[in-house]
């Protein structure tokens, strides 16, 4: 693991979106095309912003999946993940090669198998992930599931997760946040090449102790990316708060 701690989001956002740029460029230079995860959320405004400001990457050979997305949300909602990309990075961008959203609003078993069969044709070269205040990656809340094969689940949103997204804003109250999403699996996640994560702000600290500094553990669900041989951790001045030596 490669770590940066950096002095804001700002920086954090502009380091981690270069050295993902720099990836992306180098997986089309060497094979014609790159596919990619994006991870949404606050923790990702800065890093998505910078990958938009990089020169030199041809968009038309890159294809694009998503982590996660609430079940029975439609686009529209305001805290709908396929609005968040459409809106803060599809639309700012010239033809992509393909992207692939989760539709939450169909039947699940079903959108899991689609997306399913489209990831194991487009082996993932770059993952931008973040982490939660509970630890997990995507939405594999704690105890994630470090077994399943399958690259997207149905999964239960726990309390914690439920309550950062209200406290994120994305929701006016916790009743209204969802119970479920579909998300892309652990051990999906972890087939790509390189992972680049990006976790800025205080009320992320813990987890990222737990997860950087503790053992690998489904009840700390992003500690499984310490095995990972490309994994690239960016952190500003609070996300970094409580680790050892800070």
């Amino acid at each position: 693991m490669n770590r940066s701690i950096c002095q804001n989001p700002e920086e954090l956002g502009k380091l981690a979106g270069n050295e993902g740029a720099n990836l992306i460029r180098e997986a089309i230079q060497k094979q014609g095309y790159a596919n990619i995860i994006l991870a949404t959320g606050t923790s990702q405004f800065e890093t998505l912003k910078q990958l938009l400001a990089e020169k030199d990457i041809d968009w038309s050979k890159v294809t694009v999946f998503h982590l996660d997305e609430y079940l029975g949300l439609p686009i529209t909602h305001p805290a709908s993940f396929r609005k968040y990309l459409m809106e803060r990075f599809f639309n700012h961008l010239p033809q992509l090669k393909a992207y692939h959203l989760i539709n939450g609003e169909v039947n699940p078993e079903e959108e899991c198998n689609r997306l399913g069969e489209l990831i194991s044709k487009h082996p993932i070269d770059v993952a931008f992930v973040g982490i939660g205040e509970n630890g997990h990656l995507a939405f594999n809340d704690p105890p994630a599931d470090f077994e399943t094969e399958k690259p997207y689940i149905l999964v239960d949103l726990d309390h914690a997760c439920r309550m950062q997204q209200l406290g994120e804003g994305w929701f006016p109250s916790l009743e209204v946040v969802p119970q479920q999403a579909i998300s892309m699996s652990i051990r999906q996640i972890m087939k790509s090449k390189a992972i680049i994560c990006s976790v800025p702000d205080t009320r992320k600290a813990l987890a990222i102790k737990n997860c950087v500094e503790g053992p690998i553990t489904p009840d700390h669900p992003a500690s499984i990316l310490q095995s990972h041989p490309n994994y690239q951790l960016f952190l500003d001045q609070g996300s970094s708060s409580q680790l050892s030596g800070h």
